[in-house]
């Protein structure tokens, strides 16, 4: 059986062009900063995240003292797109030391550790020669809006409930963990909202297809994508 969590609190990815840039000698050695998530920007899968949206989850990590961790390509929550399964996926490169909201976004200043090492030499060079260029946001999505019409964002995301990690990334993609959004689906509604949320289908498209139900298959990603494909060769429309 197919399983996704709900629209509202599967984990989600978001990445951007990682402008990022080095500060000056006075600070430590690889210490940088840049912009997690820009507001007003709808990105390739249609959300679009407005001003505020991070400021709830921003408070309630300095109530507890912590920050969201810095990892690589999402740890292990991204190996299904990276591949490979390192059981130190999860250990941080570096440490995010402030995050804060400005007119632009989501501001994120950090810095890499353990400089001395072989991995951390590699991933400090592959910042300087700009090869390692994109930052993403794992999150969940508190309250946002639908949209209705044709040239209206899919979502307009009004608060981010959860920010656990901000990971660097090879590739800034917008789209890059759709199999990690696991729950059961024990409704209608719940598929439908996987079709349209997970998969992309439009509106009208996820409503027929949940209309008719579906069987029981593969929740591999490759069972996943051949789902889609077959559903597509039915119906052009989809």
């Amino acid at each position: 059986m197919i399983e996704f969590k709900s629209a509202a609190s599967r984990p989600q990815r978001k990445a951007v062009a990682f402008a990022f840039k080095f500060l000056d000698d006075k600070a430590s050695p690889g210490t940088f900063e840049g912009y997690g998530s820009v507001f007003n920007n709808e990105d390739d899968g249609g959300d679009l995240i407005q001003p505020g949206a991070f400021a709830g989850v921003i408070q309630r990590h300095q109530a507890k003292g912590t920050m969201p961790k810095m990892l690589l390509n999402h740890g292990s929550m991204g190996a299904g797109f990276f591949g490979g399964n390192d059981p130190m996926a999860d250990l941080p490169i570096g440490c995010w030391d402030t995050m804060s909201e400005d007119t632009h976004g989501l501001q994120c200043k950090g810095r890499l550790i353990n400089l001395d090492t072989e991995s951390g030499k590699r991933i400090y060079g592959a910042m300087k020669e700009k090869a390692l260029d994109g930052l993403s946001i794992g999150y969940s999505v508190g309250d946002y809006v639908r949209g209705t019409k044709p040239n209206e964002p899919r979502r307009t995301i009004k608060t981010i409930k959860s920010l656990p990690e901000v990971s660097l990334v090879t590739f800034p993609m917008n789209d890059m963990a759709r199999t990690n959004a696991v729950k059961s689906i024990n409704t209608i509604r719940e598929f439908e909202d996987a079709l349209r949320d997970v998969l992309g289908f439009s509106n009208a498209a996820a409503k027929a297809i949940a209309q008719r139900g579906f069987k029981t298959m593969d929740s591999t990603e490759a069972g996943l994508d051949s789902f889609v494909r077959s559903l597509r060769e039915v119906n052009g429309t989809f």
